[in-house]
């Protein structure tokens, strides 16, 4: 392998792996070299480990050559520094205590390695991942790949920026209200945020049920490889749960005869002119795929304030009785955040709750009537990287996260939701298009991505890096 190979998927790494076309410990050594080289000007990863990586590409080697590899055998990924792995930094982004090491691995950790994924390192992410932006006071803003002066998005802005930039074909994510899918749409990669629980998550997020762990990947097959290795339940997480769904399976059987409502601003939404340009054309490829389209509202208010209420409740019972000791340590975004909780009583927080109750119930019924729900995945492409919001925007509501209005409902609802790529504005940055399921449907949406990737295929355009 050399830099011009840094581009393969999981998948076709394991076949060259098999036909011993390539070596896992040539391919981690190769992209442990590119990391080193393009890291610096794009603050993906904040902790690389090599001689962890190197050790487990030998032993995927040796797999190889016992005829017993597991799935992702010597497939380089990295882990968001939000997830705990043992042994190694992470801090979080957070002064807090940026330097914890952690004495066990989360159990998204502990599956990839078992599924013998190659350990490239941890990617950055804000402050306990409160914004879409991926700058925080320990290591400071991630750059995207496709214009080193915008953001990668956030909360999981330097996996997605690794992925997309050729640092490995497969990326952990979390998504809180957007933090994988507005990273992949900013850097024009595949993310997926699966059902609430399908992948388990200890500890628990700061924002509770709230947060999803996902895969971000350049491929939708690559994703499905990487769902299979980290989906199922874990007791460590009280509302986790198995499928028992081999999601790689049926993966190309199209979408023929399905139901898409296409939704352009979800009844509320401003959407920049390029993105819906851009996203109108995209969703024509569905028509042509043989679905019927509706373009119809589901005719429910904008949640921002339930997301709100319980966003910044959740971020300030994180730092309860402690606020006064560290209140120099936060984010100031982050802090005005935990500020603003106090202005809100127990009383509001579980109206909150009821609201999110209904909903979800609204949105159940709604999906009742169609297999797919199809919108942008952003208003606008990527803004001033280091930023807490796009460039100039004027809040609708005081929720701070109104800026991604497409994503935080389905964080409230629980449903699964992917965003792919479907085109450039006019300064050559990335659109994505968001496609969310039904209640537990993964697959469903996964197929849907795939046929939709399949006729419109962008894993071959990459950033001008190199």
């Amino acid at each position: 392998m050399n830099e011009s190979s840094a581009y393969l998927s999981a998948r076709e790494l394991v076949g060259l792996y098999r036909s011993r076309q390539l070596s896992p410990v040539e391919v981690a050594g190769d992209i442990l070299a590119r990391i080193d080289r393009l890291n610096p000007r794009l603050n993906a990863f904040t902790t690389t480990t090599p001689e962890l990586a190197m050790a487990q590409a030998v032993a995927a080697e040796r797999s190889y050559a016992s005829g017993d590899p597991a799935p992702l055998a010597g497939v380089p990924m990295s882990i968001k520094d939000l997830t705990p792995t043992q042994g190694i930094r992470t801090a979080r982004g957070s002064l807090i205590e940026p330097d914890w090491v952690p004495d066990e691995d989360a159990p998204v950790v502990a599956r990839l390695y078992t599924a013998g994924a190659v350990m490239l390192g941890k990617t950055n992410t804000p402050e306990l991942g409160w914004k879409g932006d991926s700058g925080n006071r320990v290591f400071g803003p991630s750059y995207n790949p496709w214009n080193l002066e915008r953001t990668p998005g956030g909360s999981s802005g330097g996996g997605a920026a690794a992925v997309a930039a050729g640092l490995g074909p497969l990326a952990q994510g979390s998504d809180g209200a957007g933090s994988i899918r507005i990273p992949a749409a900013f850097c024009g990669i595949f993310g997926f945020k699966p059902s609430y629980g399908l992948v388990p998550q200890y500890p628990p997020s700061a924002v509770g049920d709230l947060s999803h762990l996902g895969p971000m990947t350049r491929t939708v097959d690559d994703a499905a490889l990487m769902l299979n290795a980290i989906a199922g339940a874990d007791s460590r997480d009280r509302l986790s749960w198995s499928s028992g769904v081999d999601y790689v399976i049926g993966l190309d059987s199209g979408v023929r005869g399905l139901r898409v409502a296409w939704s352009p601003t979800l009844g509320y939404a401003p959407v920049d002119d390029a993105v819906r340009e851009h996203t109108e054309r995209a969703v024509a490829v569905f028509t042509e795929l043989g679905c019927h389209v509706d373009q119809i509202d589901p005719e429910m208010p904008d949640p921002a304030g339930i997301l709100d209420v319980m966003w910044s409740a959740a971020m300030a019972g994180y730092f309860a009785n402690r606020l006064s000791d560290v209140r120099e340590l936060i984010d100031p975004g982050l802090l005005a955040v935990v500020e603003r909780a106090k202005t809100f009583s127990a009383a509001d927080l579980a109206q909150a709750m009821q609201q999110r109750n209904t909903y979800y119930t609204g949105m159940r019924q709604f999906m009742d009537q169609y297999d797919f729900l199809v919108t942008p995945t952003m208003p606008t492409t990527a803004f001033t990287a280091g930023l807490d919001e796009p460039d100039g925007w004027v809040r609708a509501t005081l929720a701070p996260l109104d800026w991604t209005p497409f994503t935080y409902p389905f964080n409230l609802t629980g449903q699964p939701a992917a965003t792919v790529p479907c085109g450039f504005d006019g300064s050559g940055l990335p659109i994505g298009l968001q496609i969310v399921g039904r209640w537990r449907d993964d697959h469903s949406v996964l197929r849907a991505a795939a046929a939709f990737e399949s006729a419109m295929p962008w894993a071959g355009t990459i950033p001008p890096l190199d």
